[in-house]
């Protein structure tokens, strides 16, 4: 899976020192740690590579043995963080064994992605912003790669009865793009509202709205707080690492 680290056996290519590849991925994790949060902070063209190899603690021509130049490593970038989004959500999702309330804790995750991480906003706006004429969004390339899980959970929740049978393609475009709009508005709005409060509102007006009546009338108040604190629960791995 995306974003694993994986440590794996050294090898030998060619002459000289052997290469160690869990070495060679955390210094790739690195780079892209601190260059997510420069090409944030300073914007694109304001970036020097000088820069992120100096607050990597390299030099500049290692970075260039990992990313080509500045546009690549900076898509890499974007494309890292998306690979980070999926493992949190499916992370905060697994908290519950039901396929329908994984769905509805990936709700939860999402927000709580983006509240923790306000920089990856900016590496979205800036991506379109400088490459629109160049490739799709890597949030739609991740969004096409990962969609297949739940499409296959939500087709089974409607053979189940527990969904209206509604085209399965379109209440995943319908909920994506109401979540897409829902973060950017958060960040620009920089609206004070809660993630339990956007929680609570997509939970109660949106997921409510394609639940047969008998499934309906389960998801009261009290079931969609009682969500919201399994998933705030499971969240607390992140602040206990980010402590370590």
């Amino acid at each position: 899976m995306k974003g694993w680290r994986v440590v794996v056996a050294k090898k030998v290519s060619g002459p000289g020192r052997p290469v160690d590849e869990a070495l060679r991925q955390r210094r790739r994790e690195e780079i892209l740690a601190v260059a997510a949060q420069l090409f944030a902070k300073d914007g694109y063209a304001a970036t020097d590579l000088d820069v992120v190899a100096k607050e990597v603690g390299v030099g500049k021509g290692t970075i260039y043995r990992y990313f080509q130049n500045k546009a690549d490593l900076f898509l890499a970038a974007v494309d890292d963080t998306m690979g980070q989004m999926d493992i949190y959500v499916q992370r905060v999702a697994l908290s519950s064994s039901d396929p329908l309330e994984q769905m509805t804790l990936a709700v939860y995750g999402y927000l709580e992605f983006f509240r923790r991480n306000p920089h990856v906003v900016e590496l979205l706006i800036q991506e379109r912003a400088v490459f629109r004429d160049h490739r799709k969004s890597m949030y739609f390339q991740n969004l096409e790669r990962n969609v297949g899980p739940w499409r296959i959970m939500l087709t089974m929740l409607v053979d189940a009865g527990r969904v209206r049978d509604v085209a399965v393609e379109r209440v995943i475009k319908v909920f994506s793009d109401m979540l897409y709009g829902t973060m950017f508005a958060s960040y620009f709005a920089r609206r004070e509202k809660s993630v339990d409060e956007h929680f609570r509102d997509i939970v109660d007006v949106a997921l409510r709205g394609v639940l047969m009546p008998t499934e309906a009338a389960r998801w009261d108040d009290h079931a969609i707080q009682r969500l919201a604190t399994v998933a705030k629960d499971a969240t607390h791995w992140t602040e206990t690492e980010e402590k370590s």
